[in-house]
């Protein structure tokens, strides 16, 4: 596996792997590697020739008090998993190779930004839309792959590619999670005993959501049985729960035809977790 630092040293690697024929993969990541990251990777392999992966802990998306200083951080061990997994390219730039000067130019994705995180995270997006344009021009590949559980990110890098005509097919990828059914994060190392325990309700949450929809509950209804839920653990602060439309993430007040997405975050302690339920 190569690794680079450097936008100019990436561009030559990927330079010659087109020129070759080669076919690109991108996998974009903010480190802290984790089986969810891993099945990126092995969907990215079987899309292309070669694989890019690069690790970047992005400071434009996030807010004044929010983790940057304390995002978990392990290149070393994030290092061995991405070649042992078939990685080709590792590409870990610092903030000085990204951001060498004041950055002037801010990517503003309208309308599927307006909710959820966005909402609550206000310049969120911004941070992502700007970072992930960034490296789509560096990286130029032919597929870019993403989790679901963040499925605003995903709509929002889906409307960018579409209004900017970037030629990269955005590919998401199913939620992977652990044996007890929470969503694997990196965040996840942040949480205490009875809290790790306690946010298992995520998902137990839109398990329950899922079995009352094809009750025919109303969207209403399947909200407010989550809240109910959630709220029955101690620790857990509840950020959103929304029932939206997808991906325009508008919000429904009955079932129809179109997919939808019930999405929350809820904190436990310090830690804000996210998670979702996508239905079609």
């Amino acid at each position: 596996m190569n690794i680079v630092k450097t936008v100019t040293e990436l561009r030559s690697w990927t330079a010659e792997q087109r020129a070759k024929g080669n076919r690109i993969s991108f996998v974009p990541t903010m480190g802290y590697l984790h089986e969810g990251h891993m099945s990126l990777v092995d969907l990215a392999k079987q899309h292309a020739d070669v694989v890019v992966m690069s690790i970047f802990v992005n400071p434009l998306q996030f807010g004044p008090n929010e983790d940057l200083e304390r995002y978990p951080r392990d290149l070393e061990r994030d290092q061995v998993m991405a070649e042992k997994r078939g990685v080709d390219l590792l590409f870990v730039p610092d903030v000085k190779e990204m951001y060498p000067q004041e950055t002037k130019t801010v990517i503003q994705v309208k309308g599927v930004t307006d909710r959820l995180c966005g909402a609550s995270r206000p310049g969120h997006f911004d941070g992502v839309a700007t970072v992930v344009c960034k490296l789509f021009n560096m990286v130029q590949p032919d597929s870019a792959f993403f989790g679901q559980k963040d499925a605003q990110q995903v709509a929002v890098i889906q409307q960018m590619v579409q209004d900017l005509n970037i030629p990269v097919q955005v590919i998401p990828c199913p939620i992977v999670r652990e044996k007890d059914g929470l969503a694997m994060s990196s965040r996840n190392v942040y949480l205490k005993e009875e809290e790790r325990i306690q946010a298992l309700s995520l998902s137990q949450s839109l398990q329950e959501a899922r079995d009352a929809y094809s009750k025919g509950k109303t969207p209403a209804e399947i909200r407010e049985l989550i809240i109910a839920r959630i709220s029955s653990q101690p620790l857990a602060d509840i950020d959103y729960v929304e029932v939206l439309a997808y991906p325009s993430l508008e919000p429904i007040e009955e079932f129809g035809d179109t997919s939808f997405l019930i999405a929350l975050a809820v904190r436990f302690g310090k830690t804000r977790l996210i998670d979702n339920l996508m239905m079609t």
